[in-house]
C-alpha cells in the first residue's frame, strides 16, 4: 500500500512540475514565483497611445549592471560614409562569417535591395546574377549568392584578399588590378 501511494505521489509531483514548465513556456513572465512583477507591455516595450497612459516609461530597459563592454567604437567610425559607385568599377565583397546571420543578410543583398537593375534570381538556383546594368556584364557584388563559393567555403579575410581580384578578372575577362 505504501509503495502504491509513493508512486502516486511521484506521478502527481512530476505532473505539477511538468505543467509549471509548460505554463512558463507558453506564457513566459505571467507566473513570477517570488520575483518582481512584470509590466503589462513585456520586459522591453510598453503599451503606448492608450487612453490615460501618461506614465512616461522608457521603451528600452535599463542596462544590465553585470554587462561589460568589450569593444568601444568611436562615433566617427559608426557614422562614416563610403562612396560606392555601382556604375563605376567598385565591387562589394561580402565576407561570410558563420553563425552571425550572414546567410540571411547575403540573401537580402541579392533579393531585397532596390536597385536600378535588381539581381536576377531564378527559382531553383542558389546563385543570382547581379549586373551593374543590362549592357555591362560585370558584377557589383562578390558573395556566395552571386558568384558562389569561388574562394572556398567560408573564406576568411586573407583568403578573400588574395582570391577576389583573380576570380573577378577571370569572370569578366579583364586584366589589371581591381580594388
Amino acid at each position: 500500500m505504501v509503495e502504491r501511494s509513493s508512486k502516486f505521489l511521484l506521478v502527481v509531483v512530476g505532473s505539477v512540475c511538468f505543467m509549471l514548465i509548460l505554463y512558463q513556456y507558453v506564457a513566459p513572465g505571467v507566473l513570477t514565483l517570488g520575483g518582481p512583477p512584470r509590466r503589462r507591455g513585456g520586459p522591453y516595450f510598453t503599451q503606448e497611445g492608450g487612453e490615460g497612459d501618461d506614465r512616461g516609461e522608457d521603451i528600452f530597459p535599463t542596462a544590465d549592471p553585470h554587462y561589460v563592454k568589450k569593444y568601444y567604437f568611436p562615433v566617427r567610425d559608426l557614422e562614416r560614409t563610403v562612396d560606392f559607385q555601382i556604375q563605376g568599377e567598385d565591387v562589394i565583397v561580402f565576407l561570410h562569417i558563420q553563425k552571425t546571420g550572414g546567410t540571411t543578410f547575403g540573401r537580402h543583398l541579392v533579393q531585397n535591395v532596390r536597385l536600378e537593375v535588381p539581381c536576377d534570381c531564378r527559382p531553383g538556383q542558389k546563385k543570382c546574377t547581379c549586373y551593374r546594368s543590362p549592357s555591362r556584364r560585370e558584377t557589383w557584388l562578390f558573395s556566395r549568392f552571386s558568384t558562389g563559393w569561388s574562394c572556398g567555403l567560408h573564406a576568411d579575410w586573407t583568403e578573400l584578399t588574395n582570391c577576389v581580384p583573380g576570380v573577378l578578372n577571370k569572370r569578366e575577362n579583364k586584366q589589371g588590378n581591381l580594388r
